[in-house]
């Protein structure tokens, strides 16, 4: 079941969105505008969340508050990895939430937190531990990143090397299972927590893990899932057939659903973090998608805003 529709993947890092371009994200306001109005024409009541950010940011947010973007949405998400990359220490997870919180009337999903076992096994085990801790009951969604480790083989194009050196390395590993698919010291243990915190876990096209993760999140009493269908790879040849495939398989877990990565030749760059040419090709394909695969009846959107809030949105939102 397609619990969410989220819009973006970390807007305000230069690995998702290119801010030369776009430096006060001027266009990203846009896209989001056009993709949230275009994902409430087709569906009255699926829940709108606005892509995690990371850094956790309060002048983002500000300014996307500014711009009227929230307005179409119903939540806000969030990306931490303290242990990891960001300049701030594990224990401040509730001041980072509550600086986003004083900011907006939305609630704040934590949709990506992670811990990386390129030093040791032990610093993830320990590092989900505490960061179950300190969100559990703080956020009404978390997703930890992630179950796989990325292969060696592939580029983590989603982040810089030349500029974080060894922290690069770090993105490699943050899954609860290694490259070959055994568990690591943090797998079990997420079984603990897997009734609160979900899982954030992409899927590349073709991936051939598809049907191993769903057996390990089964396993692990996952409910809610965060995954991905790329903008991008709509134009990969067979791109419906792998979304059908991709969808059917998790057919059976509470997902949130995230749209992003634009096609190098519809980019004003040539580059999946370009903003597009055309705002509104972004909205059609994440409203096609929503009409594709969300399920127009039993939405969980109790958690996200009363039923007069969504009503009164739908009458502003839908053009």
């Amino acid at each position: 079941m397609i619990e969410a529709a989220k819009i973006w993947n970390e807007p305000n890092n230069k690995s998702h969105w290119d801010i030369l371009i776009d430096p006060d994200w001027v266009k990203f306001a846009e896209l989001a505008v056009a993709a949230g109005k275009a994902i409430r024409a087709v569906h009255p009541a699926l829940p709108r969340v606005l892509g995690g950010i990371s850094p956790i940011d309060p002048s983002f947010m500000r300014n996307m508050q500014t711009r009227g973007v929230l307005d179409h949405f119903e939540a806000v998400a969030v990306h931490g990895f303290p242990l990891d990359w960001n300049l701030w220490q594990i224990d401040e997870w509730p001041n980072k939430l509550a600086e986003i919180k004083a900011i907006v009337s939305l609630p704040v999903w934590v949709t990506e937190v992670g811990v990386s076992s390129f030093g040791a096994e032990e610093v993830q085990a320990w590092g989900l531990k505490r960061s179950a801790e300190l969100l559990i009951g703080r956020a009404p969604r978390i997703h930890w990143y992630s179950l796989y480790d990325l292969p060696s083989t592939w580029e983590a194009t989603t982040r810089h090397r030349e500029a974080e050196g060894s922290s690069y390395y770090r993105h490699f590993h943050m899954g609860l299972l290694r490259e070959d698919g055994t568990p690591k010291a943090g797998l079990e243990l997420f079984a603990d927590y897997s009734h609160a915190m979900g899982l954030c876990q992409w899927f590349h096209f073709d991936d051939h893990r598809l049907h191993d993760a769903v057996r390990w999140m089964r396993r692990l009493g996952v409910r809610h899932l965060r995954t991905g269908l790329s903008w991008a790879d709509s134009f990969r040849p067979n791109a419906t057939d792998w979304f059908d495939r991709q969808m059917d398989a998790l057919a059976e877990f509470d997902v949130t659903l995230t749209f992003c990565f634009t096609p190098e030749h519809r980019g004003i760059a040539p580059h999946h973090t370009s903003p597009p040419l055309d705002p509104n090709e972004f909205a059609d394909f994440c409203a096609g998608m929503v009409e594709r695969y969300a399920a127009k009846t039993g939405l969980k959107t109790g958690l996200m805003a009363s039923p007069a809030l969504i009503e009164a949105r739908e009458q502003t939102c839908v053009p």
